[in-house]
């Protein structure tokens, strides 16, 4: 007995050959009415996208408040230049 190894695939072979010869058609027109719906398939992402995780509608972060404060005046508005000011005390916004 001869262990080739193509030899030992020679039923599958003429297995594949029958069913081609039989339905050979109709696996063509599935391929091409199917080819579109799989193009489109990984353009979107196909094997490549991540699923998505799901999600725990029980769990829920509490975020406690926070105080709203203000951010720091820079140190150029703060001690302004005396030229600025006006007769009655008030800064002007610009120097025109």
């Amino acid at each position: 007995m001869n262990h080739h190894p193509i030899e030992l695939f020679i039923p599958v072979f003429r297995w594949l050959n029958r069913v081609m010869a039989e339905y050979g058609l109709y696996i063509y027109l599935v391929a091409v009415w199917a080819s579109p719906f799989l193009i489109a398939w990984i353009l979107r992402g196909g094997f490549w996208r991540r699923r998505p995780r799901p999600r725990v509608a029980a769990v829920r972060r509490i975020v406690p408040p926070s105080s709203a404060v203000p951010p720091p005046l820079p140190s150029s508005i703060k001690g302004s230049s005396p030229s600025l000011r006006t007769s009655d005390g008030d800064v002007q916004s610009f120097g025109a």
